[in-house]
This record gives structure tokens, sequence and C-alpha cells, in this order.
């Protein structure tokens, strides 16, 4: 492809959006956008003007790969049990890696098709399986960054999944590093170092790993203040939260990824913003396991890098707009408060909705933004990451048209996905 003309819409900021009916979008040999004009043709010009509009590709900050066979299961228990209970005996599973190749392609065939183009991922502490997630998402053209899981703590992990101990930690997490830069032609996955929650991980694997991000310039992710338990878990055992203990490790960088994120306070936010790191906002997964409604506006007001996460399987859906809309809806109840015993006007929290243009902000430039990666949006120098979205039965007025897709549409709306300017879906 070396151009397109289509109906664009995107939001190069947030509290912007942009429609540019009947764009010329130019793209390089590398899919790199050059340039973007109203109206015009090219050579090799692929016109989908009569075919839905453009939007960005959907940027998924948090997904746990080895749980998709879980997808939709085990949701009625809280994050300690279901952790122990299902979550680790499956991923365990992934040190078989014909099981794991299976998983992988399956899932990853799965978000294209969704319209995601960029996802974040957690895989296991299995060296060969987590390569395979990587060379997988390297066959099927998705941009991705995929973390070998780093979890040696007796007291937190099962004996039957963990790693041996805080050298093999960090000593197979730095191995996964080079063996994903090695990659044959690889221009679309990137390493991430993956401790998975300081529940999980001993000091000596956390300052390790911290460490290790320094030398690497790697980005990181780990989870953040999820759950009640897991929040005062921290607390109790560092006498600090989860941000300013991940930042004494060296594991607050510009390019982390705090997975949810719920219980941190305004300090934190104070610190996640001085650092530029940044939040996977996953409202479904937060409503079964989260304990509390993440305050989205606060987070937003101070300037903090935030997109979406399905963190799949903590999310029942594998379709980042379904987070996109629960996180308008997770905002509403927050603003209006739950409790119809409490009189109103002093059952929510004022100003707390979020609506339909902060979701596609969001799940787009938003979450590049955290990842500080060139996509999300329609601007030379940026890759073409791109879907096409046509909803069935519209009739309503074309000025609509961004809202109706946020909030109600499906996989079966996303009819073409490109990433790096090049079909994958």
């Amino acid at each position: 492809m070396q151009a397109i003309r289509a109906h664009l819409i995107h939001s190069p900021e947030r509290g912007r959006i942009e429609r540019i009916e009947d764009a010329l979008v130019s793209v390089s040999d590398t899919g790199e956008i050059t340039g973007v004009a109203k109206g015009g043709s090219a050579p090799e010009t692929l016109d989908l003007r009569d075919q839905g509009v453009l939007l960005p590709g959907l940027v998924d900050l948090h997904i746990h790969a080895p749980q998709f066979p879980q997808l939709g299961t085990a949701l009625d228990v809280p994050l300690e049990d279901w952790l122990f209970r299902y979550t680790f005996p499956l991923e365990a599973r992934f040190d078989d890696l014909a099981y794991a190749s299976e998983v992988h392609d399956r899932l990853v065939r799965r978000l294209l098709a969704n319209g995601t183009t960029t996802a974040v991922y957690f895989a296991t502490i299995h060296g060969p399986s987590s390569l395979n997630l990587a060379e997988t998402c390297l066959r099927l053209g998705q941009r991705a960054l995929v973390g070998r899981v780093a979890m040696d703590l007796a007291a937190g992990c099962p004996d039957y999944y963990r790693d041996r101990d805080a050298t093999a930690a960090i000593e197979d997490t730095a191995r996964f590093i080079e063996a994903v830069r090695a990659l044959p032609g690889n221009t679309l996955v990137e390493p991430v170092i993956t401790p998975r929650f300081i529940p999980a991980c001993s000091d000596e694997a956390l300052q390790g790993l911290g460490d290790l991000a320094a030398r690497t310039k790697a980005p990181v992710q780990t989870h953040c203040s999820e759950s009640d338990w897991e929040h005062a878990h921290v607390l109790e055992r560092t006498g600090k939260t989860d941000t300013a203990a991940l930042d004494d490790f060296g594991l607050l960088t510009r390019r982390s990824v705090l997975a949810h994120a719920g219980h941190i306070t305004d300090a934190d936010m104070d610190l996640i913003h001085e650092r530029g790191a940044g939040i996977a906002h996953c409202p479904l997964s937060n409503a079964y396991f989260g304990n509390a409604v993440f305050p989205l506006r606060r987070a937003m007001a101070k300037a903090l890098h935030i997109g979406l996460g399905t963190d799949i399987s903590g999310g029942p859906s594998a379709f980042l707009l379904d987070n996109a809309r629960a996180a308008v809806t997770a905002s509403r109840m927050l603003e209006d408060g739950v409790d119809p015993a409490t009189p109103g006007d002093q059952r929510g929290v004022p100003g707390a909705r979020a609506d339909f243009r902060d979701a596609f902000y969001l799940a787009t430039k938003g979450g590049a933004d955290v990842l500080d990666l060139p996509v999300g949006a329609f601007e030379p120098g940026r890759q073409m990451d791109a879907i096409l979205v046509k909803l069935e039965d519209d009739f309503g007025p074309q000025e609509d048209l961004l809202q109706k897709i946020i909030m109600r549409a499906t996989p079966a709306d996303i009819h073409q996905t490109w990433v790096a300017g090049r079909r994958v879906s």
C-alpha cells in the first residue's frame, strides 16, 4: 500500500476529535505515514471511502496471553484465590511449547480481527514459550511488547510455578530480552521487563530487574495497587505504596506500564507523572477484582499517561472497545455513586465522569503515548496502524458515528486491520 483514500476519525490529543472526509494518506515502504491531505489520488491508491470509516488501530496495554483459554470463566472468587486455584495452574501448562504455540496463534489472530494493532503481553515464566509469543506476533504482523514473567518469592507463588530464585528471574529475563531483539526481521516486537507484581517477587529480584531496565533501556510492566488485598500486602511488606516501592526498585520509568492502579493515592499520581510512567486502565477486570473504581478523571486532570487494557482473562472480553465503554460506564457510576441507601448528594464523586471522546483517545493515542510509540493517530511520522469500521444498521446522523462506534461496535464491525501499512486481518 502506497496510499489510502478514506474517511478518517482520530483524536490527536485528549479532548479533540478530528474527522477528515475523503482524506488521502500516503504511506512509505516501512509503514510510516508521510502525508495526510484532503482528497486527491496517488499511484497504488486503496480507496475505502464506501466501505466504512478508518480509525487508528487499538492499543491494548494489558493482556495475559496464557490466560486466553479461561477467558470469561473463574470470575467469582477474590483475586488471590483466582490466582492459586485457576490461573497459576493454567499458566504452568505453558511449559508445553506445542500447547503454548496453539494458544498464542489463536489469541493473536483473534486480537488482530478485533482491531488490536498494538498489544502488551504478559507471557509466563517459561523462556521458550514466551519467545514463541513474540515470534507469533512477528509472524502474524501484530505490534507488541512481550514480557517473560518474573516471579520468585516462595510465599507468593506455588512450588510448581515460580523462578528458582532471584538470580534465575533476572538472568532469564536478560536472556529473553536478547532473544527477542535478535529475532530476524524484527521491527514490530519489543521485550518488556515483567515482574508479575510485588507479592510474587523478592526484593532482590525487583532490584535486579530495575537494574536490568536501566542497563537495557527495555520497557517495564507490572501490576500496581490492583485490589484491596494486593495494595495492603505491599503496604505491610514495604511500608510504602506499590508506586513508591516500584520507584525505589528502579522500575518506574518513562516506559513503565502500571496495570490497574485502582488504589493509587494523589501522591502516587504525582510520582507517576514525574517519572513519565503510564497506567493501563482495565475497567472490566477492575469490576471483578479491583474492589474499587479507578479515578480516571482525576488521573487525566493530573496529565498522566493513560490507556486501556482488556486484562485477558481478569476481564471477560478480548475486545478493547468493550473496555472503552466500560470506562465510560464505571466513571458514571463513580460520579453518581452506587448505594441507593445513601443520600444522592453524598453518594458519589463529583466531576468523575468521562465520555466516549475520552474512551476513544485512551484506546488509541492515549495507549500509544503510554508506550511512547509512534502510533495512535493519522499524522506524518507515525506508523500506519489502522482499522476499518462499518456499523451494521447505521441510519443515524454521521456526526454521531464515533459515539455509536465506541458505545456499540462489536468485533464483527471491524472489517480490516493494518499494521505498519500491511493488512493483517
